[in-house]
């Protein structure tokens, strides 16, 4: 498993620069998420170490504001408001960062990237939503990845 710094870190560093406006917290952690369900299906097992709980807002946790917010002379945290008028947390990079990640870490990240670039957060939550793992689960459970993946590959091959 990768270190989450290295994992969010890559997302900056890989996402569209045009785009990076988009990168807030909500959808870096979702971001996360997406790739840890990628790699569970393609690999059998998480990039991150993280425990995704299913609450109000889908799979959330707090581990990647929590990173930002302690690895200041990386990471830059601007306050602004979303497309809503609500209140968002964008965070980027403040220097070069070389992520240490596997090929297989790397080529999940890089798939949810590429499907998720050009959705707007509407589009990007009912990805989210659709997954397997968020389908199949009661809010307020975590949610073992790897667990839900066996399941989900098996139900397709039955």
């Amino acid at each position: 498993m990768a270190e989450l710094l290295d994992i969010v870190a890559y997302i900056i560093n890989r996402y569209p620069q045009n785009l990076h406006h988009e990168l807030s917290n909500a959808r870096l952690t979702k971001m996360v998420y997406l790739s840890d369900w990628h790699s569970s299906l393609r690999n059998g097992s998480q990039i991150s170490q993280i425990k995704w709980y299913f609450d109000n807002h889908g799979p959330y946790v707090n581990d990647v504001i929590d990173l930002a917010r302690s690895n200041r002379d990386l990471f830059s945290i601007e306050e602004t408001t979303n497309a809503y008028g609500g209140k968002k947390r964008q965070i980027g990079l403040k220097k070069t960062y070389e992520p240490k990640l596997s090929k297989k870490e790397k080529a999940s990240i890089d798939r949810i990237i590429e499907i998720t670039k050009t959705q707007y957060w509407a589009e990007f939550i009912n990805l989210v939503y659709g997954t397997h793992p968020i389908a199949s689960s009661e809010r307020y459970t975590f949610l073992d990845l790897k667990k839900k993946a066996k399941e989900h590959i098996a139900s397709k091959s039955g």
